[in-house]
């Protein structure tokens, strides 16, 4: 008697087969499943579409500010000997061309004919980046002119205001006004507006922003 099996085929085909038609089959159900799940998805509703715009409207971060000054050399020793901000890019010298990714991204943001300028780049103790210019072409305003749009100040913090202002006016800074108490006899929250030797006009906070404006803060 002949004990061959019906299938004769060998086992390794067989499985592959069974492979291929196992894997169509689930493939086919996940299309379908998903097919009558499209077709009865609903439209989200006004909550999610509000609970949505809160999650991608979140705080942005602070990147850097950009100063200009007449003599960039003075000034990065300024800051680093002042403030202790640290150099992480030595004055450098930008020429105008379009060859070049900064040259071209310069000429979009400063137009043409500018020729050249000079620019370093420093960072403060939290990371922030201080970027300094100096143009050919830079002029000092004339006085303070906090009432035209457009940023007029920045501010950084020190527990230690008197010391730092002291430091300031030593290097040839000058202090704008006496150094002031937030909620006198309640809070030892200061301030005070200085201006460092190159006309460009900045504040000093004791303590962070968020505690000096908080309702209840000590």
């Amino acid at each position: 008697m002949d004990n061959k099996p019906i299938n004769s085929e060998p086992s390794h085909l067989t499985r592959r087969k069974f492979i291929h038609t196992t894997t169509a089959g689930v493939t086919g159900a996940i299309l379908s499943q998903s097919s009558a799940f499209a077709d009865t998805k609903q439209v989200p509703s006004a909550k999610e579409n509000q609970n949505n715009k809160t999650m991608n409207n979140y705080p942005k971060t602070f990147s850097h500010i950009g100063l200009s000054v007449p003599n960039l050399d003075e000034a990065v020793k300024f800051y680093e000997e002042v403030m202790g901000w640290y150099t992480i890019m030595k004055p450098t010298l930008v020429e105008e061309e379009s060859e070049t990714a900064i040259g071209q991204m310069c000429i979009d943001v400063f137009g043409t004919d500018w020729g050249s300028f000079k620019i370093a780049h420093l960072s403060t103790g939290d990371k922030i980046g201080i970027e300094i210019f100096e143009f050919k072409n830079n002029k000092k305003p004339d006085d303070f002119e906090y009432w035209k749009t457009g940023t007029f100040h920045f501010c950084v913090q020190d527990p230690n205001i008197e010391a730092l202002v002291e430091k300031i006016v030593a290097h040839g800074g000058k202090q704008r006004m006496p150094i002031r108490e937030y909620y006198p006899n309640e809070k030892p929250y200061k301030m005070v507006y200085v201006e460092d030797p190159f006309g460009v006009v900045f504040e000093i906070y004791t303590h962070s922003y968020e505690l000096t404006y908080s309702q209840g803060a000590y």
